[in-house]
């Protein structure tokens, strides 16, 4: 935990530096800017990067919350569509890897049920990095896609949904009581990636607890062992949460999100056909850029819903 916050503040005093450092190269290249176009060029550089890193400032000032600088566990479920939601279930999934990437965030694939034809029934990673799940808790709910379907003969248009779960990964200070009788185990043969491994012994590990009905599973582990240290980890962060919640004493940040995976519940519209558009129902943000934001670049639609929200507490 100490280490944490040292590190916090050390990237809080390097990202300072960072400042100071590009605002003093602006204040010189503006004197040449005028007459030389390689510095005018420099100069934009200069300033781009400044926009980028203060805007990547004002949405951590956003985040206040306790949980906000953890890591983050990210649980995708495909919705109404058939094999066009588990298709989108996954493209979610990898939008999401690919912002962690941009990140520099590290992002482990904990558990992976494919499709019967394509795409993923459900998956649960984990995204470790500064403020992880306070930037993350912004895309928790059901989004939604319209496109041409690529599954069907006929093309035809399809609207396919998939929620988000988000949760603060717990760290080992914080006591979460789990009794053993509370718990029932299971094993099975894993059926994704995961090394020699795989369907050949039964590894991977499904955790129930009896009180909640929660279930968490791992199968991308390389022993049934450390399957089951993942999938308690993921337990104790899913039961933290259900915990706060009630703390809170209003109705459950989570269970708003727990809507059914349909028509008129989501948060997001990525829309393919008959017009290209993404568009947040909260915020009203839009941009018709749909690739750029499938590659992960969801940084506005981040930053407008935690002012919306930072203004509304």
């Amino acid at each position: 935990k100490v280490l944490k916050r040292r590190s916090r503040i050390e990237t809080a005093i390097e990202k300072a530096d960072r400042f100071q450092r590009d605002i003093e190269d602006a204040a010189v290249l503006i004197e040449f800017a005028a007459e030389d176009e390689a510095s005018l060029r420099e100069l934009e550089a200069v300033l781009a990067r400044l926009e980028g890193e203060v805007q990547e400032t004002e949405t951590e000032m956003l985040l206040s919350g306790p949980n906000d600088s953890r890591d983050a566990i990210v649980t995708i479920n495909a919705g109404a569509g058939g094999t066009d939601a588990q298709d989108w279930a996954e493209m979610l999934m990898r939008m999401y890897l690919r912002w962690a990437e941009r990140h520099n965030f590290k992002a482990e694939i904990i558990d992976e049920q494919p499709g019967k034809e394509a795409g993923i029934k459900s998956a649960t990673f984990t995204v470790s990095g500064e403020y992880a799940y306070g930037l993350l808790s912004a895309e928790a709910g059901v989004h939604r896609l319209v496109r041409l379907s690529p599954f069907n003969a006929g093309s035809s248009r399809e609207t396919s949904f998939a929620s988000v779960f988000v949760y603060p990964e717990v760290e080992d200070d914080i006591d979460i009581e789990i009794q053993d009788k509370d718990l029932r185990v299971d094993t099975y043969r894993s059926s994704g990636a995961g090394g020699q491994h795989v369907n050949v012994t039964d590894s991977a590990v499904r955790i129930t607890h009896l009180p909640t009905g929660i279930v968490v599973t791992c199968q991308n582990q390389r022993s049934q062992h450390q399957n089951r240290e993942v999938a308690m980890r993921i337990l104790r962060s899913r039961l933290y949460e259900v915990e706060m919640d009630k703390r809170r004493s209003e109705t459950a940040q989570l269970e708003e999100t727990k809507r059914d995976i349909s028509f008129g519940s989501q948060i997001r519209n990525y829309v393919l056909h008959p017009y290209r558009l993404v568009k947040d129902v909260r915020t009203k943000y839009e941009t018709s850029d749909v690739d750029r934001v499938l590659d992960g670049d969801i940084e506005e639609f981040i930053r407008q819903y935690l002012t919306q929200k930072s203004k509304a507490a």
